[in-house]
């Protein structure tokens, strides 16, 4: 009785597992606004970088 209830359990995770793992590998259906921010998002990062590269860096000062 113990191992009906085992192996029907452990058939249980398996078919969540195997639900789960479908479920995250099916295609995104992705919206218009979220293609548009997608093709965006390499100019807004370039200009995100250029920003921080053009910020003066703080140097420590060398005397104890």
């Amino acid at each position: 009785m113990r191992a009906i209830f085992s192996l029907l359990g452990l058939l249980l995770v398996v078919l969540f597992l195997g639900l789960l793992a479908k479920k995250q590998l099916a295609p995104a259906v992705q919206t218009p606004q979220a293609a548009v921010s997608a093709q965006n998002m390499p100019q807004q990062v370039k200009q995100a970088v250029d920003a921080a590269l053009q910020q003066p860096r703080a140097v420590p000062d060398e005397n104890p």
